[in-house]
Parts: structure tokens; sequence; C-alpha cells
């Protein structure tokens, strides 16, 4: 080797070694910096989800009948007093899971808050229902537990689920963890077998479809009843998880350009504006939910599939240009929905894309996600919580002014924001606290 070449070489590799040491540094402060960030973002939530819980703990316990009032002015009045079995069975569940995995929540008032609301949804919503033998959950009830409506559909009986089994883990009741078990059962036989049960007619023009909820809250539940579970209880369900992996997955449609809420149960685009309608909050929720079955089978095509098609794409065509946030419905040819409201900014798209790109950046540490958490993120923390009276606004102008003041509805009760808050939360504890 000649001078030239050797110092020429020598050179070579200082320059790689301080680019080496460049990289490493800047990778290093990079870190510091998002460290930093989460930091922020965990310290904001944390007080959001300590005002959120107070809120609901001090308006909403019926200590009269039992259960809970959900339909809540913005000081917490009650301005209705029927109750909802979706929201009763869903304040069960948080006040459980916050109950049973946070120690600042392992109150005795939540416990016994989540146990009342479990003794009123037995002892009152269960009704006969169309099929021999079968029990349906009513839809509402009045103050002191009468049926007032029945739903056509498998949504009480979800969240009817998810508050028994998760009942049944902060109090040993076997009781309560098998009417969830016989539930499910029914469930799956209502969906894949025979309808019959649920008292809807099949009319000739009606054309069945794969509505993308179902298989979500299918999916949902098996996620809940397998929690913690042996290989007995994890094989019981394998197949009903894929089955339900595959029916969402039917949803990415346009070649692969769109998430279309009803496809036919072949998985074929439907005419009509009932195939056009896309829902971004509902796309994102189930990009989380499919994230998680990605995690626990180390699938990284349906991780990727996840948040390339059931994140990014809802994100990108939901998100308004001109005002920030999310639309709440969409029609993928651009016309009008028929959903009025399809315009508005609503609480729940919002925490389920918190949800969504927090946990996707947690997994794969791609800074674009981040990116997108942190813009939904100061949208969401600008707009919906009440600084002055607590919770959260649920219902925004496009605009992003508050059109209804209320905090709790038919629809909108103690569980999206939570739910959010208390996820979020874990994720950035998981994330901190690993020193990688």
């Amino acid at each position: 080797m000649t001078v030239r070449e050797h110092t020429l070489s020598h050179t070579q590799t200082h320059t790689h070694t301080l680019y080496c040491m460049l990289h490493s540094s800047t990778s290093l402060l990079e870190g510091a910096m998002s460290a930093v960030k989460l930091e922020e973002f965990r310290e904001r939530i944390r007080k959001e989800l300590d005002t959120t819980v107070d809120f609901w703990l001090q308006h909403s316990h019926d200590p009269l009948h039992g259960g809970f009032f959900t339909c809540l002015g913005r000081d917490g009045e009650v301005y209705d007093e029927l109750k909802y079995v979706w929201l009763q069975g869903r304040q069960v569940w948080m006040y459980c899971r916050l109950y049973r995995t946070m120690d600042r929540f392992h109150r005795p008032e939540i416990l016994e808050a989540a146990k009342a609301g479990g003794a009123f949804l037995r002892k009152f919503t269960r009704v006969p229902g169309a099929g021999s033998g079968q029990w349906k959950c009513a839809f509402s009830l009045t103050r002191d537990g009468k049926a007032v409506k029945i739903q056509r559909t498998i949504f009480s009986e979800c969240f009817y689920i998810l508050a028994m089994d998760e009942l049944s883990r902060v109090t040993g009741d076997k009781d309560m963890q098998l009417e969830a078990e016989q539930m499910m059962e029914q469930l799956i036989s209502w969906v894949r077998e025979d309808p019959a049960g649920l008292g809807r007619p099949q009319l000739p023009g009606d054309v069945p479809t794969n509505s993308m909820a179902v298989p979500m809250m299918l999916l949902c539940l098996v996620q809940q009843l397998t929690e913690g579970g042996g290989a007995e209880v994890v094989q019981k369900y394998t197949e009903l998880a894929s089955w339900c992996v595959q029916q969402i997955l039917q949803h990415i449609q346009r070649g692969g350009t769109a998430i279309l809420e009803n496809v036919s149960v072949d998985g074929a685009e439907l005419p009509g504006c009932q195939g056009r309608l896309q829902n971004p909050g509902h796309a994102l929720e189930a990009g989380w939910f499919l994230l998680q079955v990605s995690a626990q089978q180390k699938d990284e095509a349906l991780q990727r599939t996840a948040i390339d098609k059931f994140m990014e794409l809802p994100y990108q065509n939901g998100w308004d240009k001109e005002h920030g946030g999310l639309f709440y419905f969409l029609d993928v040819d651009g016309h009008c929905p028929t959903q009025l409201e399809w315009n508005m900014k609503l609480w729940w798209p919002h925490c389920e894309a918190l949800i969504a790109f927090l946990m996707a950046y947690s997994h794969t540490r791609e800074p674009a996600l981040l990116h997108r958490f942190s813009e939904v993120f100061e949208y969401t923390f600008k707009h919906f919580p009440d600084a002055q009276k607590g919770e959260w606004f649920g219902y925004l102008t496009q605009e992003g002014k508050v059109a209804l003041d209320f905090k709790g509805g038919p629809f909108k009760g103690f569980f999206h924001v939570p739910r959010c808050l208390y996820m979020c939360e874990r994720i950035l504890d998981d994330m901190l606290a690993n020193k990688d």
C-alpha cells in the first residue's frame, strides 16, 4: 500500500467512525427528545383519566335502584333516567378493568359501584328472546329496571358478556363467568348459524351483509374471554378469532385504497350508499384490534395490514385538512353521506385514533406513527375536554365548536374516553419503562 493509499484509507475509516458517532449521538438525542414528549403525553393523559373517573363516580350512580345514569348534562345533572344496557355493561367493565389493573384505582368505592352495576344487569337486563330457550338483552330500561326496547342486533349481549367476564375476574364469581360463556355461545350461533333468535324477519329485499361491527365485536369478546387463560381456553376460540380477522379484512376494498363499512357476505362491494359508506373511527378501532392479534400471533404481515390499511387509509381519507379532526362518516365516491351528522367531529373516533397510532408506534417505533399520534392528540385535547366542568364534550361542529354540551347520553357513557386514556397511559408506561 502506498503512503497516499494508506492516508486515504485512514481518512475514510476516520470519516466512517465520525459518521457512526454522529449518527449514534443523533439517535440518542432523538430518543431523549421522544422520551420527554412521551412523558408529557402521559402526564396529560393521567390527569384527564383521573378527572373523568371522578366525574362519573360523582354523578352517574343511582343509589335507589342500582345501575348508572348516563344521560348527564354538562354539570353532571341527570336529564333522562332511562338506562341503556350498552352503557351499563361498558361502565361495569371499565370500573373493573381500572380496579384490577391500576393501583390508584384499586379503591373500594369503584369495586362496589361495579358490583352494584353488575347486580342491576343480572336482575333486569335479560328478557326472553325469539328463539326457544334463548335470552335477549334489552337495549334500554326504566330507572327501576323495566325493559323499554330491544334491538334486533347482538350488541347489548356483547356488552353484557364484557361486564360479566370482567366482573367475575375481580369478584371470583364463577357463575358470572359461566353466564358470559353461555351468552357467547348464543352469539356465535346467531352470527354464524341461525340469526332467527335475534327476532329480525328475513325480508325479500334485504341483502345479507357483512357489517364490520359484528366481527369486530366478536373479536373483542375473544380477546376478553381468553385474557390470561390457559391453552385450552385459547384453543376454544382460535377458529372464531381467525374467522373474525378474515371477515374484517374483507372490508379492504377498491384495490386496497379504501375501508368500507359494509360489504357482501362474499366480500364484494355493495351497491348504493350503504356500500359506499366509510366510518374512519371504526376502521381505526378495527386497526388496533388487528394489531393486538398480530402481536399475539407474531404475524408481521397482519401487523403491516393493520397499520397501512386500517390506520393510514382512514386517517388520510378521514382527516379534515381545513379544520382538523376526523369526519364521522364519508362516502368513498365523494357524495354526501345519508347520515346528516357526517361532517361533525365526535369524541370516540378520536379516542380510537389515539389508541391505534400510539399502539402502532409502540410496536414498530416508526416516527411517522408517533407524528400521527401527536397530531390527533393536539386536536383532541384542544377541543374535547371541558376544562371547567370535567369530562369531555362529545359532539363538535366541523369547525371544532361544541355543538352539544352534555357529557353523557344514550351512546356516550363511561367507556370510550376512559378506555382510551387508560390504554394510552398503559402503553406509555411500558415504553417509558423500556430503557432501550
